[in-house]
């Protein structure tokens, strides 16, 4: 994808009735929706219904509402395993910090790199966090360990050389009204 990636950890596989409401969300937020397995999305997202206001013309260019998206819960039994156990071979930090070693993830990842696909990211994520449970992992741009210092629901942040911020879905909605926000790509 082309656009930031956030993943959601969660300490336990989802149930039905979590993914019945997973699915229920992505459909509603959606302007295009298919599913490609159970647990994973091929979306055009409607900022409006995230709370994000459309998007204006920048340099002249038409900026589309519907952003796009590819949402896919991964790990043992769902789908993408392979993947899953090499993003977590060895987090003992991670591990640490969230309390729990994660046994699946969702991972949310924007098709464009826009700024209001930065916003509609971190807001898709925390709605799905509400939905599904889990803690959010995200990389740092460099400096921007001092920006999310203290931010409602930030859990803390590892690996020093390449930061990574873990928190909750308030965490990420107290995170986009920070002044210069923006998520690694």
């Amino acid at each position: 994808m082309a656009g930031p990636t956030l993943v959601i950890e969660l300490a336990e596989p989802v149930a039905p009735a979590a993914l019945r409401g997973f699915r229920t969300l992505m459909r509603g937020l959606s302007t295009h929706f298919e599913e490609l397995r159970p647990g994973a999305f091929d979306v055009n997202v409607a900022v409006e219904r995230l709370g994000v206001e459309t998007p204006t013309a920048v340099d002249s260019q038409e900026v589309d509402g519907r952003r796009p998206f590819l949402v896919y819960l991964m790990g043992p039994g769902v789908g993408d395993e392979d993947i899953f156990e090499a993003e977590h071979a060895d987090e003992p930090e991670v591990e640490a910090a969230l309390g729990f070693k994660p046994t699946h993830a969702v991972n949310v990842s924007a098709g464009c790199n826009r700024g209001v696909d930065h916003v509609a990211t971190a807001l898709l994520t925390a709605a799905i966090a509400d939905v599904l449970g889990g803690l959010v992992k995200a990389e740092l741009l460099d400096g921007h360990v001092s920006v999310v210092a203290g931010l409602p629901g930030m859990l803390g942040v590892t690996d020093e050389e390449c930061p990574t911020v873990l928190g909750t879905a308030e965490f990420l909605r107290a995170w986009i009204d920070q002044p210069g926000f923006r998520l690694v790509k």
